[in-house]
């Protein structure tokens, strides 16, 4: 199963861990990262986390997020006219200009899950893509 994991995603180990819900989500996410590199389930990588990971201030974040394009099964790396398209139509449906590109080429890709912890993101039902945080993947995968 292809999943995509957003740059809030990527993050969350390295927000602070002082509050129980951001504690748990990056260990949920820690652990899908580890359900990745078993191969159970593959990684799509996309130019838009190129993006926001390269204006990542934190160099050793950076460096350590960036090496998951490595590990990933599938890479998005350029923009498309169905990706500039699927982004308009979920502007409309209220996502911000990032998280728009982000989804599209998740769609593109034929991701089953965008995996965020993105409150803005996580209320939106978007046709053809399950959109979860760490820990409800874990809850629906059983794992």
């Amino acid at each position: 199963m292809l999943i995509y994991l957003d740059n809030c995603c990527f993050n969350r180990p390295f927000d602070n861990q002082s509050q129980l819900k951001i504690e748990i989500e990056a260990k949920a996410k820690m652990f899908i990262q580890s359900k990745i590199l078993s191969k159970e389930y593959k990684l799509c990588w996309s130019y838009m986390l190129d993006y926001e990971n390269g204006i990542n201030p934190f160099i050793e974040r950076k460096n350590r997020i960036s090496k998951w394009k490595e590990l990933s099964a599938v890479v998005c790396d350029k923009q498309n006219d169905t990706i500039v398209e699927t982004s308009k139509n979920l502007l409309q449906k209220g996502l911000k200009i990032k998280d728009a590109a982000h989804m599209a080429c998740a769609i593109h890709c034929k991701c089953a899950y965008f995996i965020t912890t993105d409150m803005g993101i996580l209320n939106k039902n978007i046709e053809g893509i399950k959109i979860v945080d760490p820990i409800e993947f874990i809850r629906r995968e059983n794992l």
